[in-house]
């Protein structure tokens, strides 16, 4: 019989994360920011996402890619965050809808799997991983969501990280 420390088997398995650096082009978006608190961010990123998909299809256009949130700060009473929808060429914004881009250049990025109050130990692996290759990280952190909460269980929640790098 092998004994083991179960907890400790599951951090390995969770610290085995594919992170990997990719080019990526400018990328235009819609999207709508906010400040707000973490307990409030569920809400106010399906208010987002539900103006912006309601003016796609008044403008009778689709997303390019899975809607995106993007933090500008790490103040969870007080989150600056951007929540959007990548969009296949510029469009124009309405309202509180703007029309923006995500910046061309390097960025360092990780598929997830789980829920999104585990992510902590991710962001801190990526950190990891870009001072270990020398790289500094710049600017602003997204989460891509290809799926929600309402579709399947937290444990198969698929968020990609991407931390923008030097």
């Amino acid at each position: 019989m092998r004994c083991y420390n179960q907890e400790k088997v599951k951090e390995e398995i969770k610290m085995d994360y594919n992170i990997e650096l990719k080019e990526q082009g400018l990328q235009p978006v819609l999207s709508i920011r906010k400040t707000t608190s973490v307990g409030n961010l569920p809400q106010e990123i399906g208010k987002a996402y539900g103006s912006i998909m309601q003016y796609l299809q008044e403008l009778g256009e689709q997303p390019a890619e899975a809607p995106y949130t993007a933090y500008y700060n790490l103040d969870m009473e007080h989150l600056d965050v951007e929540m959007g929808f990548p969009v296949s060429k510029q469009l124009a914004g309405k309202g509180e809808i703007k029309a923006g881009s995500i910046p061309a250049g390097k960025y360092v990025e990780c598929m997830y799997k789980g829920p999104y109050a585990e992510m902590v130990p991710v962001y801190e692996a990526m950190s990891k991983w870009i001072a270990e290759k020398g790289l500094e990280a710049v600017g602003t952190s997204y989460e891509v969501y290809y799926n929600s909460p309402a579709e399947v269980p937290e444990s198969e929640l698929l968020t990609k990280i991407l931390m923008p790098v030097k």
